[in-house]
């Protein structure tokens, strides 16, 4: 039997899994991690605890299989995305990585605009400039630790850190680099003009490959660490939405799909490259060579719902923990007893402040309506339903781009409940439905690492052979008109707090 890897480099965890050639998941482990926040709106992670993450979950997922390594055709990683990895000569971590939902670069932001020219930015890297973005993040390294910079030789995304301790090769691939700012994503390859322009040399940068080529192999260093074979292929893999997509299979013009993951994402995928000149959305290459992806992002769409439960469910998790289930279950069956609109109680999703539609680094999270008729159980739904009117944001944009939306598919942590997965078909107002695996990026990974490895023709052909689906999920009639009156107030909540938000991040 042939088997793939895939992993999966998260912002709370690594998970990495073990597929069989038809997709069926044969054995997964998970590894967690801290992020570190010293500032309101910093967030790094140190880019070891990633390696060793995989190291420890490669390493558990052969030992529980069984299978022998060298029926291991193919590894594949997804990652999350932005984040600025610094190397030395050595190929050593200068610092902790600067990570995708830290806003700390808006002067960057600026300083990029001004250098390169807001429509020239966005023409040849189809965004604008955004402090999660990872060129923002390296010129704010060069502007208040230039020690650090000088000594940089390398820098990398987070995945891509652990391709290169698994290969010994600097690389990257094309969804993945969309987000540095630095690629010319029409052409799929790093922009001249805007590195000279922003005075960083090419050299520092890892080569570019598409998602599904082989960019290197394991080697034996890697392979006495992780159990795998000396020599196995590793192939471009992809940032984590564009692996979600393959996962999902939205690989075809008119699929698109919700992730609630620590992020919220909708994903549509286009074969016409297709660029927003307000910037609202990121249009980026996505993992099937030669198309391209539009998503619009929430900042903290699981996120959310995890501080809510951090720091005011410490009942449920106690409770989850004696019954042996997920406190998310739990949290689950008491949202559902709070009716539509929470009692008129509103949340705004923006505790790391916001990408899609905002595009502000100062926004904030917002309880609106809060009276002394509401419970923890208010608030609880209300969040829920915030994150989805802020994913509906990014759909309204997507439709008014001329991007067809005929399916949708749910993935992340969040897409595994029915509760949340009915409130976008409602919300939406279109079915929903998921895949029967729940591996979602990693699997994607696999799949490409399937389509290296030469098991499959194409990403479309792999996707087709590895994903099942179940039935969807239909928006219930008499829910539509009842969300759609408060999804209208949620719209006008941002626009009448946004100078308030400026004052704030003023104030001392």
């Amino acid at each position: 039997m042939e088997y793939l890897i895939g992993i999966d480099l998260g912002t709370s965890g690594t998970k990495t899994v073990l597929f069989d050639k038809t997709g069926k998941a044969i054995a997964s482990a998970t590894v967690e991690y801290p992020m570190y926040q010293e500032k309101n709106g910093w967030a790094e992670q140190d880019p070891l605890d990633w390696w060793q993450a995989s190291t420890a979950t490669i390493a558990e997922v052969l030992k529980k299989s069984g299978i022998d390594p060298a029926n291991v055709k193919g590894v594949g990683i997804a990652g999350q995305m932005h984040g600025l990895v610094m190397l030395d000569a050595d190929g050593r971590p200068l610092r902790r990585s600067i990570i995708w939902c830290d806003q700390r670069t808006a002067a960057e932001c600026e300083e990029i605009t001004e250098k390169v020219g807001a429509d020239r930015l966005i023409a040849i890297t189809a965004n604008p400039a955004l402090t999660g973005f990872t060129a923002s993040k390296i010129l704010w390294v060069r502007n208040h630790q230039p020690d650090i910079y000088e000594k940089c030789a390398h820098i990398l995304l987070p995945k891509d850190y652990v391709r290169y301790m698994l290969t010994g090769d600097f690389a990257t691939e094309v969804s993945d680099a969309s987000g540095m700012q630095l690629l010319d994503v029409p052409n799929r390859c790093w922009s001249k003009e805007v590195l000279e322009k922003l005075e960083i040399e090419e050299r520092l940068l890892g080569k570019v490959y598409e998602s599904p080529e082989v960019t290197g192999v394991v080697t034996e260093a890697a392979a006495a660490l992780t159990g795998l074979k000396a020599g196995t292929p590793v192939v471009g893999g992809a940032g984590d939405n564009a692996a979600a997509a393959v996962g999902t299979g939205v690989v075809r013009d008119g699929k698109a799909f919700t992730t609630i993951g620590t992020s919220g994402v909708v994903f549509a995928h286009t074969d016409q490259i297709s660029i927003d000149p307000k910037g609202r959305v990121h249009t980026f290459c996505c993992a099937v060579p030669g198309a391209w992806h539009v998503m619009g992002v929430t900042q903290a769409a699981g996120l959310s719902l995890k501080w809510f439960r951090d720091n005011f469910c410490l009942e449920e998790k106690q409770t989850a923990e004696g019954m042996g289930v997920d406190p998310y279950y739990l949290m689950d069956q008491e949202a559902k007893r709070v009716p539509i609109g929470c009692n008129k109680l509103l949340y705004l999703p923006y505790l790391m402040g916001e990408r899609t539609p905002h595009l502000d680094p100062d926004c904030r999270g917002v309880f609106f309506g809060l009276s002394a008729i509401h419970t923890k159980y208010d608030m609880l739904r209300a969040v829920m339903e915030g994150v989805v009117y802020s994913q509906r944001d990014s759909v309204e944009i997507l439709r008014s781009m001329g991007i067809s939306l005929s399916e949708m598919l749910a993935c992340g942590g969040g897409g595994s409940s029915p509760l949340w997965r009915q409130m976008l078909a409602d919300v939406y107002d279109c079915p929903v439905k998921t895949v029967i695996s729940k591996e979602g990026p990693a699997l994607g990974a696999a799949i490409l690492a399937g389509v290296g490895a030469g098991l499959y023709p194409s990403v479309q052909e792999a996707c087709d052979a590895m994903i099942q689906t179940n039935p969807p999920q239909e928006p219930i009639p008499e829910n539509v008109p009842r969300y759609e009156a408060f999804y209208q107030v949620y719209r006008t909540l941002y626009p009448a707090l946004k100078e308030n938000y400026k004052l704030l991040a003023r104030a001392e």
